[in-house]
């Protein structure tokens, strides 16, 4: 017998083998072990939804005391003894979460559409009814992890969203309505670790390390093209800082860093580039391009003057490395409704 037939054959563990023939089966069954846990899901805030009606009509009528809840909970875990999740704690859970969207045609079919964590995160979380609709919708639709939920709530989103809108020019409002609802007037960026005083290229270096945290930050449908983007205009040679794509509004879109406070000189840069981007990078089925300067700070009304006669499609919002403080921004809503409802009469 030869050396190389004396040789021990070391098997090859099966999931080391690759083998592209079976992608196919592979995915379905991924995709229905997807639709599983969503179905199992759905059903399990079903039934959660079904028990705290139950018990509100009890409340409601007079039937059940408080006391009748936790002799509920006893009877279940005795007779029930493999069955979680009906603590006393738990039931009054699935009455609040079915007394805040009863009725509410709108988002009740949503919250069926997420975890009972991030269901419980909201409604432990959010004071008032809007701000409870506001993050159910956007977790629903940005896919958040409970993770991500529990740092747009720290990061006070909601409050940033309803009293500073993004600030943006006529072109943008026009062309594009979409947007107003795709775009921030700040992004929070703490996760990327920068101290108070940093370079730009601390900022572009630490947006890449951190891409996908950035990706999520600038929420659903943007997707990465390139950074440092290369654009040539007649003889000479220029470097977009950012360049993302949209798949919602069907464009490119140009994002510009600069540490400092924005000044108005630098719109004009960001609308050479816009033109540039729309020469000689746009396909023909996609939509004009949109800028966004992305500033450490910016005096407001010399950004309201900078956009008004801006003819681009285009926003000038705030990068912030600390997570704002929350009760400061939460007095500044309090201030927006009180003035809103002095401006209406028929309030």
């Amino acid at each position: 017998m030869s050396a190389e037939q004396q040789r021990p054959q070391v098997p090859v563990a099966p999931s080391s083998i690759k083998d592209d023939r079976f992608d196919e089966v592979l995915a379905l069954i991924q995709g229905a072990r997807q639709r599983v846990v969503q179905t199992v899901n759905t059903q399990l805030i079903e039934l959660y939804w079904q028990v705290g009606a139950y018990i509100s009509r009890k409340l409601e009528q007079a039937e059940w005391g408080d006391s009748v809840v936790s002799q509920l909970a006893a009877h279940l875990a005795r007779t029930q003894p493999g069955l979680r999740g009906f603590t006393r704690a738990n039931l009054f859970r699935m009455r609040q979460f079915y007394d805040s969207y009863r009725g509410d045609e709108k988002v009740a079919p949503l919250v069926r559409q997420l975890s009972w964590s991030h269901n419980l995160i909201i409604l432990g979380q959010c004071k008032q009814r809007d701000e409870c609709e506001f993050y159910v919708r956007m977790a629903v639709q940005e896919r958040w992890s409970r993770r991500e939920l529990e740092r747009q709530l720290k990061a006070a989103l909601y409050e940033r969203c309803v009293a500073n809108p993004a600030k943006v020019s006529a072109a943008l409002r026009q062309n594009y309505p979409a947007a107003m609802d795709v775009f921030r007037d700040a992004y929070m960026v703490e996760f990327l670790g920068l101290p108070g005083v940093h370079a730009e290229s601390d900022l572009h270096c630490a947006l890449m390390d951190r891409l996908k945290q950035f990706l999520i930050e600038l929420g659903r449908d943007f997707c990465f093209v390139g950074s440092q983007y290369p654009l040539q205009v007649g003889g000479r040679d220029f470097a977009l800082d950012l360049l993302f794509f949209h798949r919602g509004l069907n464009c490119l879109v140009a994002i510009e860093l600069k540490v400092g406070r924005f000044e108005p000189e630098y719109l004009g840069k960001l609308d050479f580039y816009l033109e540039a981007l729309d020469r000689n990078e746009r396909k023909p089925h996609e939509n004009p391009a949109i800028g966004v300067l992305l500033c450490a700070s910016r005096d407001y009304e010399v950004v309201e003057y900078a956009l008004n006669r801006s003819l681009s499609p285009a926003l000038i919002a705030e990068y912030q490395t600390r997570l704002p403080d929350k009760a400061l921004l939460q007095a500044k809503l309090h201030e927006f409704y009180a003035l809103g409802t002095a401006d209406d009469p028929s309030a």
